[in-house]
C-alpha cells in the first residue's frame, strides 16, 4: 500500500476526460488511484471512532489505499452500483442500495477535497434551481416554462416563439434496441399535444444567436470556447464532426456572475453553456456540474487538464 497521498479518480473505464487529468497528474508524479466503485471488485473496511475521520483500507484489483491519506477525489463518471443478475429484484435492490449508501457513502465522507462532491453535483443538476441561482448571480436566462399542462405550453409557445424543448434531465432511452438521445429542438404551438400532461416538460424562448459558448470553470479560472457549427442544427452536440472550437474572452460581468453562481452551489468545477445573442447579450442555457471538456481545441483542453490537476494536487490546501 502506498504511503503517499493519492488522488482518487472515480470514473468508468472509458473516460477520455479523466484520462487527460490522470496523464497530467502522472507526469507530475502525483499518486493516482483510478476506481470505478460500481464495477470494480472492492474490498474495504472503514472504521469511525469518536472525533476521527473514517479510517481503513480500500483494495480494488490489487490496488490499495488508506482512506485517511486521500488528498482529493475527482468524481467523474463512475458506473451505477448494481447487483448480480441471478438474484431476484428485491435482493438486487437491497444490495444496490447498500453498496451506494455504504461504499458510496464512505467515499463521499472522506476528509479531503472533492471535484465535485457528488451530492453537490446532484443538487446543481436541477434546472429549476439553476435558473433561480443564475438570476441571483446576475446571469440572464431566456424566458422558461416548466409545465405538465398542454394548454399552458401552447400559450407560452405562442407568446414567446420561437421556443425550444429540452429535457429536464438526461436519461437512458432505448427504442428498438438502440439508445436514443433527446436533442434540443424547436417546437411550434400546434406540435404540442396532450402527451405533455404525462410529466413536466421544459420549454424555453429560443435565443436569436450568433454562436454558442461552452465555458469550463475550474476554481476561479474560466476557459471559454466559441462553438461554430457547420450546418443549421440547433443542438451542436448532435454532430461533433461538424463543429469547431475557438478560445473566446468572457466579459468581466459574465465572469463575475459565473463565479458567484459556483460559490452559491459549492462547486469547484462546472461546464456552462451560453448563447451569444445578436443583441450582444450572453444568455445562459444551463450548467453541467460534471460536464465534458475533452472535445474542445487542444490548447484549451491542455489548460483545463492542468488547472484541474493543480486543484487536485493541492487538495484542501488549495
Amino acid at each position: 500500500m502506498s504511503t503517499h497521498r493519492p488522488v482518487v479518480v472515480l470514473t468508468e473505464l472509458a473516460d477520455p476526460t479523466a484520462d487527460w487529468v490522470i496523464t497530467e497528474l502522472n507526469e507530475r508524479r502525483v499518486p493516482v488511484v483510478r476506481l470505478d466503485p460500481g464495477a470494480d471488485a472492492v474490498d474495504f473496511s472503514a472504521l469511525a471512532l469518536p472525533g476521527r475521520p473514517w479510517a481503513g483500507t480500500l483494495t480494488a484489483d490489487g490496488r490499495a489505499f488508506d482512506l485517511q491519506t486521500v488528498r482529493s477525489v475527482y468524481y467523474r463518471r463512475p458506473s451505477p452500483y448494481g447487483a448480480p443478475d441471478d438474484l431476484d429484484p428485491q435482493e438486487r435492490a437491497f444490495i444496490t442500495a447498500h453498496a451506494r449508501h455504504g461504499l458510496g457513502g464512505v467515499l463521499g465522507a472522506l476528509d479531503c477535497l472533492y471535484v465535485n462532491h457528488p451530492h453537490r453535483n446532484l443538487a446543481a443538476e436541477f434546472k429549476p434551481r439553476q435558473i433561480v441561482e443564475a438570476a441571483r448571480a446576475g446571469l440572464a436566462v431566456p424566458p422558461t416554462l416548466i409545465t405538465n399542462n398542454p394548454a399552458e405550453a401552447r400559450a407560452f409557445a405562442k407568446e414567446y416563439g420561437p421556443v425550444v424543448y429540452k429535457p429536464l434531465r438526461t436519461t437512458a432511452y432505448v427504442e428498438d434496441g438502440e439508445h436514443r438521445t433527446i436533442w434540443v429542438r424547436r417546437v411550434d404551438p400546434d406540435e404540442i399535444g396532450d402527451g405533455v400532461a404525462a410529466c413536466p416538460h421544459l420549454f424555453q424562448k429560443a435565443v436569436d444567436k450568433t454562436a454558442d459558448v461552452r465555458i469550463a470553470v475550474v476554481g476561479d479560472r474560466l476557459f471559454a470556447s466559441r462553438v461554430t457549427v457547420d450546418g443549421d442544427h440547433l443542438d451542436w452536440r448532435w454532430d461533433y464532426d461538424r463543429i469547431a472550437f475557438d478560445p473566446i474572452e468572457v466579459p468581466a460581468a459574465i465572469g463575475d456572475g459565473i463565479r458567484a453562481f459556483m460559490n452559491r452551489l459549492g462547486l469547484t468545477y462546472g461546464a456552462f453553456d451560453f448563447g451569444l445573442g445578436h443583441d450582444g447579450r450572453w444568455w445562459m442555457y444551463e450548467i453541467n456540474p460534471n460536464g465534458q471538456w475533452a472535445f474542445v481545441d487542444r490548447e484549451t483542453r491542455v489548460a483545463i487538464a492542468a488547472a484541474l490537476a493543480n486543484v487536485l494536487e493541492k487538495g484542501l490546501s488549495a
